[in-house]
């Protein structure tokens, strides 16, 4: 009886790992690599730096500040999230405005014909709930 029960131990643990293995192998897939020039990307600009910096105008007049940095859903599109308004995070808004329209440079990140009035004019953004 004690051998049968260990036969039957060992004919399960082997089911068990054996199907283990299969269920881990998935689905082959293809993956397209894109040359990428690392040299000339690692002088570009991280999100988590760029987060917090304030946006100027073209009169290098403050009217917002980075608030995160986000991809659409397709991933194909960057964007970036700015507070605008308020006072020492009291009456602040989010809005949405395209990554490509900001321009960086000598310290600086530049919103070319970006007004405070503008902005808030934008439709208020608020994250998606999960």
């Amino acid at each position: 009886m004690k051998n049968a029960m260990i036969l039957v131990s060992a004919a399960m643990l082997s089911v068990a790992l054996l199907s283990g293995n299969a269920g881990a192998q998935g689905m082959p897939q293809t993956i397209d690599l894109v040359k990428v020039d690392v040299q000339t990307l690692a002088a570009g600009y991280r999100a988590s730096k760029i987060i917090g910096s304030n946006v100027v105008n073209d009169a290098d007049e403050t009217i917002g500040e980075i608030n995160d940095v986000l991809v659409s859903s397709d991933g194909k599109q960057p964007y970036a999230v700015l507070s605008i308004g308020g006072f020492l995070g009291m009456g602040t808004h989010l809005v949405v405005v395209p990554y490509e329209s900001l321009k960086f440079g000598d310290k600086k990140v530049t919103l070319p014909g970006g007004t405070k009035e503008g902005l808030k004019m934008l439709p208020e953004f608020k994250y998606a709930t999960e």
